[in-house]
């Protein structure tokens, strides 16, 4: 009860000047009027997209790093390609010397959140080679790559 008196004491004073300002109320009319239809259904819709591209560059947060194993260590473990990406939303996908690898019980993908990772079961000589990441969104495309050495016994 005790902050409703101020309002009350200026309203007197205040009527006039809006009043006055309110007289060339066609022009603002006209102007409010153009404004949702024009200016005010295209922008809600365009920022959210903008935003988002210029929000989430596509990238390697941390790239793929060579994994060197010796033959008589390696045979029958396992070699785990990891990588760490931004943003979370973009797909991966793995290639081994440029040929796509389908997960299978000896490649398994891990993908958590930004985390992806690609294990390689029961390593054999044969898995040496040049592993990439393919890492997209939308129409960009970015890669990382790292070799699996399997160095033989002499």
């Amino acid at each position: 009860s005790e902050a409703k008196p101020p309002p009350k004491e200026e309203t007197p004073k205040g009527i006039s000047p809006v009043k006055a300002k309110k007289t060339p109320s066609p022009a603002d009319a006209e102007r409010r009027k153009l404004r949702p239809g024009s200016g005010g259904e295209k922008p809600p819709e365009e920022p959210p997209f903008t935003y988002q591209l210029k929000a989430v560059p596509l990238k390697f947060v941390k790239e793929m790093k060579d994994i060197v194993l010796k033959e008589a260590e390696s045979v029958g473990s396992s070699a785990i390609f990891e990588v760490l990406i931004s943003p979370s939303t973009a797909i991966t996908s793995w290639m081994k010397d440029g040929s796509n690898i389908r997960e299978s019980p000896k490649h398994k993908f891990i993908a958590d959140g930004k985390d992806r990772k690609l294990h390689i079961i029961d390593v054999q000589l044969s898995d040496a080679g040049e592993y990439t990441c393919v890492l997209r969104l939308g129409n960009k495309e970015k890669t990382s790559t790292a070799k699996l050495i399997v160095e033989g016994i002499p």
